[in-house]
């Protein structure tokens, strides 16, 4: 377990932390001094606000846990009326390395009581209060006691640093947000069985299915794209004029669980999503041996959606489009050809009005969140081996339909 003491002088000392302070910016980055540091710009406009200013990182061995108690902290934050910035702290250009947490400004001094801090630091969330002098315009941090209120020993100075490279979340998307192979997402269930009993039940459908050896069969096609692009009404065109089999990656032998899973936080909802694609992985290898097949989704939904999502603010905050987060996993079966379908914001909007199916959340996010819909597409885009060819879906279905049997035709000599 991480310990206390690396929230002391040394261990921190080494350490990044990054606030997303201004969602359209990139984020503030700083790190700690044992003298004092004069602050401007964004960084005395975080440390020098009035209010108290808190920071919470959650630490246990136990990567379940640790993914639980943070999403548990972040909704009940949400509902305190705080203002609350998504915070991580980390090694430059070192995997793994990074904690997430959180920058609370308790306007109210309410917000935060000492109730309530310490109940968190029992739940092995480590606190620290900030203090800001508004004549040297300095700021420091110190460990919050559950005895003493405030350390004074551990005081720790704000210095300002260089922006990364790279935005810290890319430091864990690895086998965390993102799955490589089968193994890793299979773990996370395997630790979560004692306390999500639908993760057996999971597990065992994976374990019948395990086999994804594919012969010299017909092509397999994947249609991806945001919802409201036409998807639907394309595959099952497709279905009926290739006379293909149509697949849908989460499979429907995963329906009865979605919902349980869409309830967890990001480690375990991404693991169960990525062994959906094993398995839908298993049902293209058999039917490709009949007849063409299509499929609704597959690994670029899954890995788009987590990128955007993992990666805080801007655009330019993803993964470069180089970037070993974008390449397939070498053990789920490629597909010949990924078809993405791309409609105008206003004319997705439109589709979306006449829809009343449940989405789940990042779906939802989509209709409200305008930057977070611009990550997800960029992100479909950088996705290699294979790569997404765009298409125009704003057309009629009878235009669209015909646009692809062209591509379909002149890729896989259907």
């Amino acid at each position: 377990m991480l310990k206390r003491a690396m929230f002391r002088c040394g261990p921190l000392c080494s350490r990044v932390f990054a606030v997303e302070f201004d969602l359209h910016t990139k984020p503030l980055y700083f790190t700690l001094s044992s003298s004092p540091q004069v602050l401007h710009g964004d960084h005395q406009q975080l440390f020098g606000d009035c209010g108290k200013l808190f920071s919470l990182y959650v630490h246990s061995e136990n990567r379940i846990e640790k993914a639980r108690m943070y999403a548990e902290i972040k909704h009940k934050l949400s509902t305190r009326g705080c203002d609350v910035f998504e915070a991580s702290s980390f090694m430059p250009n070192v995997r793994n390395s990074v904690l997430k947490g959180f920058f609370v400004r308790d306007k109210s001094t309410t917000c935060l009581s000492k109730e309530v801090l310490k109940s968190l630091q029992q739940q092995k969330v480590s606190v620290c209060v900030f203090s800001y002098e508004r004549e040297g315009q300095h700021c420091w941090q110190e460990m919050w006691s559950a005895v003493n209120h405030v350390e004074e020993s551990v005081k720790q100075y704000i210095k300002p640093a260089a922006a990364a490279e790279h935005h810290p979340s890319t430091l864990s998307i690895s086998n965390s947000d993102v799955f490589y192979c089968m193994d890793e997402a299979y773990k996370v269930l395997q630790e979560c069985a004692d306390i999500i009993p639908e993760s057996k039940e999971v597990l065992k459908l994976v374990d019948e299915q395990l086999k994804t050896t594919r012969g010299n069969g017909f092509p397999v096609i994947v249609i991806e794209g945001l919802d409201a692009t036409g998807k639907t009404t394309l595959t099952e065109a497709l279905r009926q004029s290739l006379n293909a089999t149509l697949l849908k990656s989460p499979p429907q032998c995963l329906a009865p669980f979605r919902q349980r899973f869409d309830s967890e936080p990001p480690l375990i909802r991404r693991a169960f999503y990525a062994l959906g694609n094993y398995i839908t992985a298993t049902h293209i290898a058999k039917e490709s041996l009949r007849a063409p097949v299509i499929v609704d989704r597959y690994w670029h939904s899954t890995a788009a959606y987590a990128i955007a999502t993992a990666v805080g603010g801007r655009v330019e905050n993803l993964p470069k489009p180089d970037s070993e987060l974008y390449v397939w996993p070498e053990d789920l079966l490629q597909p010949d050809l990924v078809l993405l379908l791309t409609v105008s914001p206003e004319e997705r909007v439109r589709r979306l009005r006449d829809r009343g199916q449940d989405k789940t959340t990042e779906e939802a996010e989509l209709e409200i969140n305008q930057l977070f819909r611009l990550k997800v597409e960029e992100a479909y885009k950088r996705i290699q081996n294979p790569s997404c060819i765009t298409v125009d879906a704003s057309p009629s279905p009878q235009e669209v339909l015909k646009q692809v049997h062209h591509l379909i035709r002149n890729k896989c000599h259907l």
